[in-house]
């Protein structure tokens, strides 16, 4: 019996964890096994921590992008077919990818097609970003980066406006007409996570057709390395521990923080996201762009310690982000909580080097 992969992509801060959480929830209702593969550049993921919570199966690939260790997005397969027993398999690529469609989505076709069945390559597209990007800007990212936002949208079979509850209905359709004639050859929808509107059709759309990668991008790497490098890349997992807090405000303080810090400095965030976990309940925390995206849900309550990761995209260095979140940590506690690094990575991407690169398109 086959199983089937679904691969989402998108920019960062389009909203493909929510959206891969509610996917599960959904086949799962419908009586099918679900596993999802999470992606990023190292460990400490907040995706991974929040889609486990749900005992939902997770494999993450760690230390690279999916394209960069085939092998390690193969085992990540493996791992969660034999775990869940699954039917559907949802991996996340990291967001600042592209070139899904020649670096895995063919080798995909051409080494595993006996025991998968691969789905369309959806791209979820954020609209706060990319009515911009459709006008030919950047959407405040720098222009290698919304190189990649392109190319991500170039390649896609299915492109995906997310958050579609932000939108009034006449302006989702004209974002959508816009997109149809930028990307001719996309099947282009709409879903929002929050409402659930669009998302069983999306569903359906992604469970019945099993051709993918249906053309492969052509893609400028030393674009593409820029527009990863310019992002500081922090993830870092931190044990809370003090006066009893009220730990939704701990975080919003937090967030809120952070936000000023690189408004202040002109930083394009790609995203900022926390989850808090405390004895009474856990909170995520997301930012995607200016203090007006902010967003925090679930309700962690009041106690005197917890754990808390943060994963942070932003466009600056990797030691300016690394001291600017120290500091922000340091200054929300207030002097009532003392933070203790349980793990702290702060990097810069490197040169994307794929395992495979297909030129063509492989015909199953």
């Amino acid at each position: 019996m086959k199983t089937r992969l679904i691969l989402v992509g998108g920019f960062l801060g389009a909203g493909k964890t929510t959206l891969l959480w509610e996917a599960a929830q959904r086949f799962a209702e419908r009586g099918l096994r679900v596993g999802l593969i999470t992606n990023d550049q190292a460990p400490e993921l907040v995706d991974t921590a929040f889609l486990a919570r749900d005992n939902v199966k997770v494999a993450e690939v760690n230390g690279s992008c999916f394209c960069c260790n085939f092998q390690g997005l193969l085992d990540a397969v493996d791992q969660v077919r034999t775990a869940a027993d699954a039917d559907v398999i949802i991996a996340e690529p990291v967001g600042s990818c592209t070139d899904l469609s020649a670096t895995i989505l063919q080798p995909l076709k051409d080494f595993c097609r006996s025991e998968l069945v691969v789905s369309p390559l959806s791209v979820m597209t954020d609209p706060a970003r990319l009515a911009d990007i459709l006008d030919g800007g950047t959407a405040g990212l720098h222009s290698s980066a919304a190189y990649i936002f392109r190319k991500q949208m170039e390649e896609a079979d299915l492109v995906v406006i997310s958050k579609s509850d932000l939108l009034s209905a006449d302006e989702l359709e004209v974002l959508k007409k816009r997109l149809a004639q930028a990307y001719p050859r996309a099947e282009i929808s709409a879903v929002s996570a929050k409402t659930g509107d669009g998302l069983d059709e999306w569903l359906d759309s992604v469970a019945a057709q099993s051709e993918s990668g249906r053309h492969v991008a052509a893609v400028d790497y030393d674009v593409y390395a820029e527009g990863e490098a310019v992002l500081g890349w922090l993830n870092a997992t931190l044990a809370l521990r003090g006066k009893p807090t009220e730990w939704n405000v701990f975080a919003e303080r937090l967030l809120r923080g952070l936000s000023q810090c690189f408004d202040s400095r002109g930083a394009a965030v790609g995203h900022v996201k926390l989850m808090l976990v405390a004895d009474d309940g856990f909170l995520i925390g997301n930012l995607t762009g200016k203090g007006d995206t902010l967003n925090i849900r679930g309700h962690a309550g009041t106690s005197s310690s917890a754990r808390l990761i943060i994963n942070a995209r932003v466009q600056m260095t990797p030691d300016v982000l690394e001291e600017i979140v120290r500091g922000r940590v340091v200054s929300s506690c207030s002097g009532d909580l003392t933070a203790t690094d349980v793990a702290w990575r702060c990097l810069r991407p490197g040169r994307p080097k794929p395992t495979h690169r297909y030129n063509h398109v492989v015909t199953c």
